[in-house]
């Protein structure tokens, strides 16, 4: 299976495929897992996060899969596709969730792909997701550009704090407007009863947060500006 599946093909594996595990991912701080799903006759590779894992932190409460999960939900409420199919799944380490791996050309990084035209509006697009989302850790490498162009935003864990968290490698749009049809899904999105999706997966402030940041940014109506130079996650990439 690829980036190309139907996304209800996709969650179907997900969430019933039998699970084979295939190794830890590298570099993760939390313990992260490469498996196999496999189906009636289907398979595909995608990525377990098991809570029982979590590193504790000081700033967010356990459950960082949940966030997982309804960074996915929110993408898809938005119609922007950022987030590769996630879905919750009790796996061989316990509750957690499972996200599609999908095939980057790995050498590719924001950093890199600010440099290509083409893909700055893909760009503006994860910068918005993540100014919505809260993203505490929006690293140059999770965004991964696949086969068909399309960039992934990958690594959704650290989001939806009720406290202003962003810290993101993304400030090159500082000022610049919102694409109109971006700010459209913004207020449809705003309109919507959000608890049979993301919103299943946060709690009520964290919920209440996320439409309040929604609200500033219809407002504004640009991306904002780091003045500081302190709201970058480290490492960079």
């Amino acid at each position: 299976m690829t980036e190309r599946a139907d996304p209800a093909v996709a969650l179907d594996l997900l969430a019933r495929g039998e699970i084979t595990l295939k190794g830890r991912m590298p570099r993760s701080s939390n313990a992260t897992f490469l498996v196999e799903l496999a189906l009636d006759g289907a398979t595909a590779l995608a990525v377990y996060k098991p809570a029982r894992g979590e590193r504790p932190l000081w700033d967010f409460p356990p459950g960082l899969y949940r966030r997982e999960i309804a960074a996915y939900l929110l993408s898809e409420a938005l119609g922007w596709g950022l987030v590769p199919p996630t879905t919750p799944r009790d796996g061989p380490h316990g509750e957690g969730s499972v996200q599609l791996f999908v095939p980057a050309d790995f050498r590719q990084h924001y950093f890199t792909l600010l440099e290509a035209p083409e893909h700055r509006a893909s760009l503006r697009r994860i910068c918005l997701f993540d100014l919505l989302a809260n993203n505490a850790d929006r690293k140059s490498g999770h965004c991964l550009l696949v086969p068909d162009d399309r960039i992934y935003a990958i690594d959704n864990g650290l989001t939806f704090h009720v406290e202003p968290k962003l810290r993101t490698v993304i400030w090159d749009f500082g000022e610049e407007p919102i694409a109109a049809d971006l700010l459209e899904d913004l207020r449809r999105v705003l309109a919507e009863d959000l608890a049979p999706g993301p919103g299943e997966w946060l709690d009520a402030d964290e919920l209440r947060a996320l439409r309040r940041r929604a609200r500033g940014l219809l407002r504004a109506g640009h991306y904002p500006a780091d003045r500081s130079g302190l709201r970058y996650p480290w490492p960079l990439v």
